[in-house]
């Protein structure tokens, strides 16, 4: 985490803000408030220092009746507030093992941690129902920071609202294929990826089966 950002935002509350909107495409104030059990306008406060300070942006959700509904979410500064397990080195490591070793390097050296990595999940699986085994990688992956919920009603998923290595995903593509490769491995079913890496907070559907 950058630890100056964290200084910068101070306050316990205001980072429980944060960490609320990170698992979410927006919300109102209203809904911050009840969830938070806060006051109404402690939250609203909170939400326009930080969206003064850069971290938060509005929007405005139509309702079907009366007034759009404005609501808070997180920019893409706030986002160097939560965990990640690549940086700037590590792309610039694959794409110089690209420049020495071949266009396929990088890929290569991705495809043997995305390897290993399916074979730690796998040693840690015990059920052998699909639910079970899903609740069990949404678990997994939400304490290695990748906010991970598993969700059940109308089919199965694993809902993931921050990408720890979202800047390496961006540089090299592939690691969404890997990663959603990796799921069907460990899942041992089909695994249909929609993700969300440009426009407003990032947030990754894994439908399973």
């Amino acid at each position: 985490m950058n630890q100056k950002l964290i200084a910068e935002i101070g306050k316990s509350q205001r980072l429980k803000i944060l960490n609320k909107l990170k698992r979410t495409q927006g919300l109102p104030v209203r809904e911050i408030a009840a969830m938070l059990n806060m006051s109404y306008m402690g939250i609203k406060q909170h939400c326009i220092e930080m969206h003064k300070d850069g971290y938060l942006e509005t929007w405005r959700r139509p309702k079907p009746v009366g007034r759009p509904e404005m609501l808070y979410r997180l920019t893409d500064r706030a986002q160097d507030l939560f965990p990640s397990t690549s940086n700037q080195l590590t792309v610039e490591l694959l794409q110089a093992a690209q420049k020495l070793y071949g266009a396929t390097a990088a890929e290569k050296l991705l495809f043997s941690v995305f390897q290993r990595k399916a074979l730690d999940y796998l040693a840690k699986m015990k059920s052998d129902a699909l639910a079970d085994r899903a609740r069990k990688l949404a678990r997994l992956r939400d304490q290695e920071g990748h906010m991970a919920e598993f969700e059940s009603s109308g089919g199965l998923r694993i809902i993931e609202h921050h990408s720890p290595m979202l800047d390496l995903m961006r540089a090299f593509p592939i690691v969404a294929r890997l990663e959603t490769d990796l799921f069907q491995r460990v899942l041992q079913t089909v695994v249909r990826r929609e993700d969300q890496l440009t426009a407003g907070p990032y947030q990754c559907v894994f439908h399973i089966g």
